[in-house]
């Protein structure tokens, strides 16, 4: 991985040497082999944007003209459908390079990487950038940590909406970091899975539950080929070229042939799960399409499985539709405005089919850009589910109470109408709240114009505190849910599943606001150890944990 230290090291004493001839350091840096390895790294390791599908905005420190001139020449044989575009060359000998640096620095626009020669190394804010590549050697320290901070500024809403700038990658090939005596302390980052490699298991899920279940129905054994052909589309695809599907040509080809999905074997699923399902694949879809795919797929594997969170998953599919209703001018949406009014009614979901929801999928994907930022808050969750083992025959699930559904959709609605409301506000971001700060808010609540009368109110939720009702329907500001734990984790160092385990944590208050202790003992907590945040942190450290939970909780009632 580090081919410079294995040629260059000085024997006598294992350090890098101090000087190295230029002809050697040349030939290294313009190997072929080392170039194509170095972006290959990048590409398979760097931080992603849209779901994980685009590797995020990217700087390579390129030695001189004719070094990057070779990185660029190298990516755009290896990414041919994004050649001339993806990533360019920047340095003074380019006659717009300004031009190009302005387009690097816009979020949705090409070039994505930026093959730099001097110029982005100083004086450069794009607060977009997420990986910087040293690709050269650097001597001077005080350049260094200028280049680092191209790498430093903040940017809201990069990921998604609500999911900020936390960090950036540094590859260091040249071992200046070592140089420097400036290695920070740090773990190693576990790949990022896609949304486009979890649409692809997905399917495979479903494809892998049919094969056991045999479906009868005629319908579900079209979904169930659809399926089998969407997969099929990805693999063919692949550049066989590419240098990291290069490593895999054995089974993308075999897979590049439709005759050998027709009925796949437990080796091969596992093959095609563990081999073929992140590769890199060419597509023209937009992120929000994608992210509809994800947030459909795991709604028919709940269905599959009968699986609690498919009321969840339900519930994001009517926020978005009713957040489309109020787009009835835009042409594309008022073409499917049936479908987007039936599927806020309860008769709607009563007999409610996986290939209903395909078909669903399949209208409304190419819609939901035009959806409210709040709306793709829906689209943009995605909680892991997984598959398990048993009958796959029965497809019906066991409606809830109608008319508290009805509530709940028409108070949440209002609420959110209500963002800017004091009462609201401090809720969201964790604030503790009074006795008027409640009288407030059950004064537009339970008013004429309301949503629910306080006899409703008090007959379905019963003695449920208004606030913390409120909260779990609002969640919790990002940035307060951090706060939360920020002191407990500058307080001792922690090893990499135990920060995992507190992002779980931070996401599961983001999103509903409240949580009681006994969650942390649960699925998806128990994946990472199965006793849960005892299992994780030890007794002492767990119980200061479930204290904070209580505490964000507690905010949500009355002081």
């Amino acid at each position: 991985e580090y081919e410079l230290q294995e040629q260059f090291d000085d024997e006598e004493t294992g350090t890098l040497k101090q000087e190295i001839g230029s002809e050697a350091l040349n030939k290294w840096l313009f190997n072929t082999d080392t170039v194509n390895k170095v972006l290959m790294h990048l590409m398979e390791n760097g931080l992603k944007v849209e779901g994980g599908d685009k590797l995020g905005k990217t700087i390579i420190f390129a030695k001189n003209r004719k070094h990057a001139e070779f990185i660029v020449e190298q990516f755009d044989k290896n990414y041919p459908h994004l050649a001339g575009k993806f990533c360019r060359k920047v340095d003074y000998s380019v006659k717009y390079a300004q031009s190009l640096i302005d387009d690097f620095s816009i979020k949705e626009k090409d070039p994505y990487i930026a093959v730099s020669v001097d110029m982005l190394d100083t004086g450069i804010d794009i607060p977009e950038v997420v990986n910087l590549v040293f690709f050269k050697l650097v001597r001077s320290k005080t350049k260094f940590w200028q280049m680092v901070g191209r790498g430093t500024r903040l940017c809201q809403n990069l990921f998604g909406p609500g999911q900020d700038k936390q960090e950036f990658y540094i590859f260091d090939y040249c071992q200046n970091l070592d140089f420097f005596d400036a290695n920070p302390e740090g773990y190693d980052a576990k790949a990022q899975e896609s949304v486009k490699q979890k649409i692809f298991k997905r399917r495979l899920d479903l494809t892998a539950a049919f094969q056991q279940g045999q479906p009868e129905d005629k319908a579900l054994k079209v979904f169930a080929e659809q399926l089998k052909d969407q997969m099929h589309g990805v693999v063919r695809a692949m550049n066989i070229d590419n240098f990291i599907i290069r490593k895999h040509r054995e089974h993308v080809e075999f897979f590049n042939d439709r005759a050998n999905w027709v009925q796949l074997t437990d080796a091969q699923i596992n093959i095609i799960n563990e081999r073929l399902s992140g590769l890199p694949s060419r597509d023209d879809d937009n992120e929000d399409a994608r992210r509809f795919d994800l947030l459909i797929l795991n709604l028919q594997v709940a269905l599959l499985q009968h699986h609690r969170t498919f009321e969840r998953y339900q519930f994001a599919v009517k926020e978005i539709a009713r957040n489309l209703e109020e787009k009835s001018a835009i042409p594309q949406v008022a073409a499917q405005m049936e479908l987007i009014l039936e599927i806020q009614t309860d008769e709607y979901w009563k007999d409610i089919t996986l290939p209903m929801l395909e078909e669903l999928r399949r209208k409304l994907r190419d819609l939901i850009r035009f959806a409210e930022a709040y709306a793709k808050e829906d689209v943009y969750t995605d909680f892991e589910d997984t598959l398990i083992e048993g009958d796959t025959k029965e497809y019906q699930i066991i409606e809830s109470d109608p008319k508290l559904k009805d509530y709940y959709s028409s108070v949440k609605r209002f609420i959110r109408e209500h963002q800017d409301h004091i009462t609201i506000r401090r809720l969201k971001n964790n604030e503790q709240i009074s006795e008027q700060d409640i009288k407030a808010l059950e004064d537009i609540l339970f008013s004429e114009e309301g949503p629910i009368p306080r006899e409703e109110y008090e007959k379905i939720y019963g003695e449920t505190p208004l606030g913390y009702l409120v909260r779990s329907m609002i969640g919790l500001n990002r940035s307060a849910a951090k706060k939360v734990f920020a002191e407990f984790m500058e307080k001792a160092p922690l090893h990499p599943e135990q920060i995992s385990f507190l992002d779980e944590v931070i996401e599961y208050l983001v999103h509903n606001g409240v949580m009681e202790p006994r969650i942390m003992f649960e699925i998806p907590f128990i994946h990472f150890h199965d006793k849960g945040v005892v299992g994780m942190f030890g007794e002492r450290s767990a119980e200061e944990i479930v204290d904070l939970v209580e505490c964000v909780n507690e905010n949500a009632k009355v002081a």
